[in-house]
């Protein structure tokens, strides 16, 4: 009886020395792989893709004086020559080239539909998942906003759920507001994703999911008329850049 007491209490012993030895080792691991939590620790990096492309504007060619008629946007307002430009909506034609501050913009003041312009680079599709970012200038008046807009590898049209516009200043002296020019990002996996009706440039039914990773063509939409000119509702877009991994055609 006395020697199967002791026996149970040495494998008792042994069992609790072990444990212990685990509870040791796995402190001492957890020691090493841990970082200290200072002011230098960063969690994980994040190193986004290389620029893709940049797109300013310039002004088409056009003969005799620089009129609303000899502003109007053609593909010769593109600068690089690696990418071809999309219109879309009813009155898309009336998109004009203007310039404000010394610096090209294309402007949807004049247009009396909704309309969107995309760009599409004619070598390569772009992979907007993950850290993909579009970084752009641009300006709304009014109650005006801009939503980015892709379409996609299979041909759909979509508009995103990101919504940009301008902070509104008064001007000095005047009962009127304006927008200011104003550089800002677009992100593409944190929003939502609707159909884009590619000719009336309404937005139709939700698309859950969309495969970002082969998209043909990227750019924006007003889904508002514009108010022509002066302090009315319009939206401008000075450059964009698009900063992505891409796909060969």
């Amino acid at each position: 009886m006395i020697s199967r007491l002791f026996d149970y209490g040495c494998r008792r012993a042994s069992s609790v020395c072990a444990i212990a030895l685990l509870a040791c080792s796995a402190s001492s691991a957890l020691a090493q792989t841990t970082p200290t939590l200072d002011a230098n620790f960063i969690e994980h990096d994040q190193v986004g893709p290389k620029l893709l492309f940049r797109e300013t504007w310039k002004q088409p060619p056009h003969t005799g004086p620089l009129t609303d008629e000899n502003r109007r946007i053609t593909p010769e307002a593109l600068t690089n020559p690696d990418l071809e430009m999309r219109l879309y909506g009813t009155d898309a034609s009336n998109i004009q080239v203007t310039q404000h501050n010394g610096i090209p913009d294309v402007w949807m003041g004049f247009t009396n539909s909704p309309v969107a312009l995309t760009l599409r680079h004619k070598t390569a599709y772009m992979n907007l998942t993950q850290l993909a970012r579009v970084r752009w200038r641009t300006r709304t008046e009014n109650l005006h906003v801009l939503h980015p807009v892709v379409r996609l590898a299979d041909g759909r049209l979509l508009v995103g759920s990101q919504t940009f516009q301008s902070p509104q200043r008064r001007i000095v002296g005047k009962d009127v507001f304006t927008g200011t020019f104003v550089v800002s990002e677009i992100t593409f996996e944190d929003q939502r994703w609707f159909l884009l009706d590619p000719t009336k440039v309404v937005v139709l039914r939700e698309v859950d999911n969309p495969d970002l990773s082969r998209v043909d063509e990227l750019g924006f939409v007003d889904l508002m008329p514009g108010g022509g000119h002066g302090y009315v509702g319009c939206s401008n877009v000075s450059w964009l850049e698009v900063y992505a991994d891409s796909h060969q055609r």
